[in-house]
């Protein structure tokens, strides 16, 4: 059984992701920003039989609230062994790197990267202690470059500062597995694909549980290329 820490995880991919790793048989931890959603969760994963869940009061922008989530984990747990920073804000519209509003890109920036990455940062004594530790960061195809970049590719600039944001973050997978390559450290990127959620509206092609299943697979999956951009599909993408 690991014990897991997803954060973001009271609703949309996280909850999804959750739910199944929990019918797994893991024991999982829902980080949440409001203390009351977070309990909302927990509680309908109870109702629905899982009660290998626990929500935790946790906002990645707030350091003071990692600080207390890494005592609340070293009281419960001597090892964290997978955390998936999915905690992520679509931020404000519109988005554009010539007009775009500064606080705004500020915003996004703050919970998409450096909340993720001081999250990790607090939490990796309670990693290095699994036998096998991984970090997930949930990113986008919006993140990529190279799909930027690339003239066949649908055109996503109204979400600038949120592309912005997440090539950041596979920048980060990138910088820190390079870091930890000679360790038992696995740190990847995933794109769980376009999915109907709060983040976007509800516009998505697929549902939140779709969306969790490769979220759900790198975290469980025995080994896994460290490094590495994957889509929803399991294959690799081009940063």
């Amino acid at each position: 059984m690991k014990k897991i820490l997803i954060t973001g995880a009271n609703q949309g991919i996280g909850f999804e992701a959750a739910k199944q790793l929990a019918g797994l048989g893991h024991y999982v931890y829902l980080g949440s920003r409001s203390q009351s959603n977070g309990i909302e969760a927990q509680e309908k994963l109870h109702e629905a039989g899982f009660h290998n869940v626990e929500c935790i009061e946790l906002d990645v922008t707030d350091v003071k609230s990692i600080q207390s989530v890494k005592h609340i984990l070293e009281s419960k747990e001597h090892q964290l062994d997978v955390l998936i920073n999915n905690a992520g804000i679509a931020g404000e519209q519109p988005q554009t790197m010539s007009t775009g509003n500064m606080a705004n890109l500020r915003n996004v920036f703050e919970t998409n990267f450096f909340g993720a990455v001081q999250t990790t940062q607090l939490l990796m004594d309670l990693l290095k202690k699994s036998d096998a530790p991984r970090i997930i960061n949930v990113s986008s195809p919006l993140g990529s470059l190279s799909i930027q970049t690339d003239s066949q590719s649908p055109n996503f600039r109204i979400y600038d500062a949120y592309s912005a944001s997440k090539t950041a973050l596979n920048a980060f997978t990138v910088l820190l597995s390079k870091e930890l390559q000679d360790t038992n450290f696995s740190v990847i990127s995933v794109e769980p694909g376009y999915t109907a959620s709060n983040l976007n509206g509800y516009q998505g092609t697929q549902t939140t549980a779709q969306a969790a299943g490769i979220i759900v697979q790198f975290a469980t999956v025995h080994d896994v290329s460290t490094g590495t951009f994957f889509d929803r599909n399991g294959n690799k993408l081009a940063w």
